[in-house]
This record gives structure tokens, C-alpha cells and sequence, in this order.
């Protein structure tokens, strides 16, 4: 058992009504999506979870309004290493390279994924050659997009391309269109969604639309063609860049993403492992010639692939 006077406090909550009698790994669990039910588990063991500054066990149920201290164990920072992993590299120069990211690539290393990701390809490949704004887990990172998602990605070589890009950012002004398959079909050409994103309150491992304290999201929306009377095929423009924004507005409208087994369906009809969702142009002022540019990644192959199935039917 550790002393928690001996330890730095993480994380102090007080239990909401809502939570009342629920049990405590559960509430954990629950509440903290980067700590994993094991990690929670092993720290109640340790009596590094606190109830009102004791010690509790897993089975301990919580009443409204008590206070909650945990007390993480100190870890050192993982070290990143390069692998050999390709990248498809649509443009470089000195100050930027923009990437199509294929499906399946994290972009930075996460619990879970400390290795085999884009962060680790770019160290292999650029070495000393990227900015540190985002310190060393994420080198060259400047914004990112979900595992599963495909597509055009812009990397930061140096510090000050990197803070140009990250404003235009922040001020949304930078040019983000993606395609997507979602189901049912439309009968509008074009719409608008517009609502707050935040953690869902109950899942909080997901993103949900319309949450108090969420953040402000809009994303726009054309059609592009209805296919077989159950799925279309749409292009999303963002105006924000919220996690998982497209996946989150598109299932709030009843048009969730194919192959979104979190928002969407649990079960895939066309086995896609991953939503059907590709970063088709990313456009932005270069930081050193402080012109508009522009970049393209053409549809992935199973995205094509799939297109023509439906398109047959």
C-alpha cells in the first residue's frame, strides 16, 4: 500500500447525484477514458484511490458528494523509436510535408499504440527534421485525424511552421473537405449541422453532439449521389475541428458513417474495419510564401471499391 503523503495528487472529483450507488472501478472507469479498467483496478489495490481521504476497495459504492483523490504513480516518459514504416508523401518542402495517410495508422503514440505510428515512421524517415512545438511524443504534429480515417495530413519540419499552420487552426480558417459513406439516403442536396461536441455523459471513451459544456461545431454537408435507397455518398466540409466531428454529426442526424461501429450500427455489413471516411483536400496559407495551397488524396481503394458494389446494386 502506498502512502499517499508520499504522493503527488492526479485527479480530485466530487460524485454526482447521478452516480450515486454506483461502484467505485465502475465510476472510475466511467469517468477517466485515457486509464484502463485494469490500471483503475490495480490502483484501488494499491490504495492510490482515496473516499473522503481513506482507502477504499472496488466494490466500495459512492454517495453524492464525496470527494475522490487518486494518486498516479510517477511514470517516466516512453521513449519514441524510429520504425521503417512507408509513408505516402503527396508534397514537401522546407518547411512542411503533407501526407496520405492510409488506414489503420495511428498518428501519435497513445496508450495502446506506442509504436507502429505515423509519429514513429517520421522519425525514422526525418529524423532531427521536425518541429517540437508539440514536445517530443509528437513531433511535426500539428493537428491529426482518427485511426481509420484516410487521408491528406500536413507535418511541420520547424517551430515557426508549425505555430503558422496551428493559428489558422485555431481561427478555422483552413479549407478541410472529407467524403464519406453514411447510411440512409437524403433527400436534400446539401445541409448544415450545427451543434456542440463534448464527452458523452454516460461513455466517456466516446464524443457526443448537443452536451452542456460542449464545444462549439458546425460542419456542412453535399450530396454527392444516393446509393442503392440506403447509403449515401456525401462530402463534409469542416468549420471546426472537433474529435470525431463528422462521425458525431453525422449520427446525430440519423446518417451515421458506414463502418462506425462506435457512432453508428455494432455491425459493419461490408466489413470495412473502420469508417468509411477519407480527408479528401486540405488547403491552408503556406508559411513561407504566405500563399493559399492546396492538397488532394485520391479515394483509397477499398473506398472505390465499395462505391462500385453499390453503384452496380
Amino acid at each position: 500500500m502506498i502512502d499517499p503523503k508520499d504522493e503527488q495528487l492526479n485527479i480530485s472529483l466530487i460524485v454526482e447525484e447521478e452516480f450515486e450507488k454506483l461502484r467505485i472501478d465502475k465510476y472510475l472507469s466511467s469517468i477517466l477514458d485515457d486509464i484502463s479498467r485494469s490500471s483503475i483496478q490495480k490502483f484501488i489495490d494499491e490504495g492510490r484511490v482515496l473516499v473522503d481521504g481513506k482507502a477504499v476497495k472496488s466494490n466500495f459504492k459512492l454517495l453524492k458528494g464525496q470527494a475522490i483523490s487518486l494518486y498516479l504513480p510517477q511514470e517516466k516518459e516512453p521513449e519514441i523509436k524510429p520504425e521503417n514504416i512507408p509513408i505516402e508523401v503527396i508534397y514537401e518542402d522546407e518547411d512542411i510535408i503533407v501526407i496520405n495517410k492510409h488506414k489503420g495508422l495511428v498518428v501519435h503514440p497513445a496508450p495502446g499504440h506506442e509504436s507502429g505510428t505515423l509519429v514513429n515512421a517520421l522519425l525514422y524517415h526525418y529524423k532531427d527534421q521536425l518541429s517540437s512545438v508539440n514536445g517530443p511524443l509528437r513531433p511535426g504534429i500539428v493537428h491529426r485525424i482518427d485511426r481509420d480515417t484516410t487521408g491528406v495530413i500536413v507535418v511541420c519540419k520547424n517551430d515557426q511552421a508549425h505555430l503558422y499552420i496551428a493559428k489558422q487552426l485555431k481561427e478555422h480558417s483552413i479549407t478541410r473537405k472529407y467524403l464519406a459513406l453514411v447510411y440512409n439516403t437524403f433527400k436534400t442536396e446539401s445541409g448544415r449541422v450545427e451543434a456542440d461536441i463534448g464527452r458523452h455523459p454516460v461513455d466517456r471513451k466516446k464524443m457526443a453532439a448537443g452536451v452542456i459544456n460542449g464545444k462549439y461545431a458546425a460542419t456542412n454537408y453535399r450530396l454527392i449521389e444516393n446509393l442503392d435507397n440506403k447509403y449515401a455518398y456525401i462530402e463534409c466540409e469542416l468549420e471546426t475541428g472537433r474529435t470525431h466531428q463528422i462521425r458525431v454529426h453525422m449520427a446525430s442526424i440519423n446518417h451515421p458513417v458506414v463502418g462506425d461501429t462506435v457512432y453508428g450500427p455494432s455491425k459493419d455489413p461490408f466489413k470495412l474495419q473502420g469508417q468509411a471516411l477519407h480527408a479528401a483536400i486540405l488547403g491552408f496559407i503556406h508559411p513561407t510564401t504566405k500563399e493559399y495551397v492546396e492538397f488532394r488524396a485520391p479515394l483509397p481503394t477499398y473506398f472505390t471499391d465499395l462505391l462500385s458494389k453499390l453503384r452496380r446494386l
